[in-house]
């Protein structure tokens, strides 16, 4: 068998300084657009002051997980581009639709089906204000959702959907994010055997990205709460190798989880020919890429005098009385800025050729 790659994400990456300001330009607008589409009503690019009745009157969805799942969303873009790959992501935090909506809605292949929903200002004011709103589309992501294969409403599926989608498809590869309050659902505990079941031959490959930061809905998770060896441990006895990435400084992360994305495509790419051309029928160790960032990493810090940022206060709606408290109003319109909008997107509301400079066709 193949030597396995080493365990750890080297913040080393080949990546010119340039490519990784584009990434993080990329996964700055995601995480904009996906804050926006809880939160605003009108007034998308923030072009005057952010006022009480820009704001939706109910505010539902999950900010929690959307930074992490926009930060895979935006890697994959690279490798999928340089690579020329045929591959899907399966979102197992289907509950984070604001950040799969807002990553269909950057590569245009949202506006391609719902073309009323143009990738400009007045299709991002529409896409702000359809989600979780009346006559508009869910919090949960869901087939109908471009960019989504699975249901994200209820959890645990997502690494069973993802085998079954590379089953007797040996030119695709399925990333599936898993969530760590997910990875405590027994039908997800039990599909980490499903890649017993992969013909590295006939079938396509899938790359777990267990998604580690910290909390569920009201509490912390288990896996994240395991010493790093033990965790290893596990994850090598469910027959996987796992690479690991972990941070909460973005230029740090992006260059780590850049490295890691290669290292695990390197291995695939390796462990699929020696079997299809030189006959080797040991079973693989597949990667795994153990991402560790904080929940709701990039927004507000701390609500009211409590720690949000990195709790499981972040897991839905982090400012919930932005109409009705103005300190709250001021604290949304500083973490919406904080994005720096005018540099992502032009005065017609369409990202800027740096955003989508790492973006497939």
């Amino acid at each position: 068998m193949p030597d396995a790659p080493t365990t750890t994400g080297s913040p080393g990456s080949g990546l010119a300084d340039d490519r990784i300001r584009a990434l993080d330009a990329h996964w700055r607008a995601a995480n904009y657009l996906a804050a926006g589409q809880i939160y605003l009503l009108a007034n998308p690019l923030l072009t005057e002051p952010l006022r009480p009745d820009h704001i939706k009157p109910r505010l539902l969805g999950h900010w929690g997980t959307s930074p992490g799942l926009n930060l895979v969303h935006t890697h994959l873009g690279r490798v999928i581009k340089e690579r020329d790959l045929d591959a899907i992501c399966v979102w197992g935090p289907g509950h984070g639709g604001p950040a799969v909506v807002a990553g269909s809605w950057l590569d245009g292949s949202y506006s391609e089906v719902y073309p009323d929903v143009s990738r400009d200002a007045a299709g991002m004011a529409r896409l702000f204000r359809q989600f979780s709103f009346p006559g508009g589309v869910p919090s949960h992501v869901a087939p109908e959702t471009p960019g989504s294969i699975h249901e994200g409403g209820e959890l645990g599926y997502s690494l069973a959907h993802a085998y079954g989608a590379a089953l007797d498809n040996p030119g695709l590869l399925v990333a599936c994010v898993i969530g760590d309050g997910e990875a405590e659902t027994g039908p997800l505990a039990g599909s980490w055997h499903a890649n017993k079941f992969l013909d590295p031959v006939h079938d396509g490959a899938v790359l777990p990205i267990l998604h580690l930061n910290g909390y569920k809905i009201a509490n912390p998770t288990v896996l994240a709460r395991l010493p790093r060896p033990e965790l290893d441990e596990l994850l090598r006895g469910y027959g996987h190798e796992p690479i690991h990435v972990a941070g909460d400084e973005p230029f740090e992360v992006h260059r780590a989880m850049a490295h890691a994305l290669d290292q695990a495509l390197d291995r695939i790419a390796l462990l699929q020919r020696t079997a299809r051309e030189e006959g080797i029928a040991q079973r693989p160790r597949w990667p795994v890429i153990v991402l560790r960032t904080p929940k709701g990493w990039t927004g507000p810090e701390e609500v009211d005098g409590l720690p949000v940022e990195g709790t499981w206060r972040a897991h839905q709606v982090p400012l919930p009385g932005v109409r009705e408290n103005p300190e709250h109003l001021r604290q949304l319109e500083r973490w919406l800025r904080s994005y720096r909008p005018e540099e992502l997107f032009d005065g017609d509301g369409r990202p800027r050729p740096h955003v989508l400079a790492e973006v497939p066709e």
